[in-house]
């Protein structure tokens, strides 16, 4: 569905993000880990029509989409869910779920609007719980759920999600992992750009990992969880390449932590 060809991006003192090849399919969620400062954030914007792409080609369902705004690339159903959450903390929960169906307005009927947001109660039912309360009243895990909430109202086909573990204490951090994984079952593409590597390659189909604005390497999941030299370098597990003793089963200890999310 998603597909980047040879991305480059970046802002006015030069490119951040280099020569990117990178595809998220139907139904699949792919990981994108890297060291904070790796390029992750620069990526997503670029795909999301936030800042331009300076070369390289970004396909949507094998239609070429680079030149086109960001409300058009919303349309279309490629739909970004902004790193720090980024709710509007004096609205209520209701008034920021109706804003991530602004776009298609003109499209839906007030009962329409009505049943999507009991759609999105229906997997966040903390929301539906508080949907006349202030956005700010919720807790930290509450409004990413909020946020994560807020980018479905807008019917996207690909979801990316940038850092939605960021700030969040590690018991809500598995919360929200499991609520992702559970968004695959309904066919959505998921680009998860993360730096808490070990669940997002513990719940992605493929993963690919960015140093200095460029790919270095993919694989399934469970290949770059099994990889001595992604242990060493950012799941702080393991050796790195050329020594003899990575942990094992690294993987699928995780896995099994995610198992009940299929």
């Amino acid at each position: 569905m998603l597909e980047l060809n040879r991305l480059s991006a970046g802002y006015d003192s030069g490119n951040i993000v280099h020569d990117i090849d990178l595809r998220v399919g139907e139904g699949e969620i792919v990981a994108l880990v890297g060291a904070n400062g790796a390029g992750k954030s620069t990526l997503v914007k670029a795909i999301s029509g936030i800042i331009p792409v300076r070369s390289g080609g970004l396909q949507f369902e094998e239609e070429r989409i680079d030149r086109e705004t960001t409300r058009a690339r919303v349309l279309r159903g490629l739909v970004q869910v902004p790193e720090g959450r980024q709710i509007f903390a004096g609205l209520t929960v209701r008034e920021n779920l109706r804003l991530g169906a602004h776009g298609r307005a003109k499209e839906i009927t007030p009962p329409q609007l009505a049943e999507k947001i009991v759609q999105i109660g229906e997997l966040f039912p903390i929301l539906l719980q508080r949907l006349d309360q202030p956005a700010a009243n919720l807790s930290g895990g509450q409004q990413q759920m909020l946020a994560i909430g807020r980018g479905l109202m807008a019917d996207p086909r690909i979801l990316i999600l940038d850092e939605p573990s960021l700030g969040l204490s590690p018991i809500l951090v598995a919360e929200i992992f499991q609520l992702i994984a559970g968004l695959r079952q309904k066919g959505l593409g998921i680009l998860l750009s993360e730096q808490n590597a070990r669940l997002s390659l513990a719940i992605a189909n493929r993963g690919y990992v960015i140093e200095n604005g460029k790919i270095v390497l993919g694989g399934t999941g469970a290949e770059l969880l099994n990889n001595p030299e992604v242990a060493a370098r950012y799941l702080g597990v393991g050796k790195a390449v050329g020594d003899t003793q990575p942990e094992s089963n690294f993987a699928s200890r995780l896995k099994r932590l995610l198992d009940r999310t299929e």
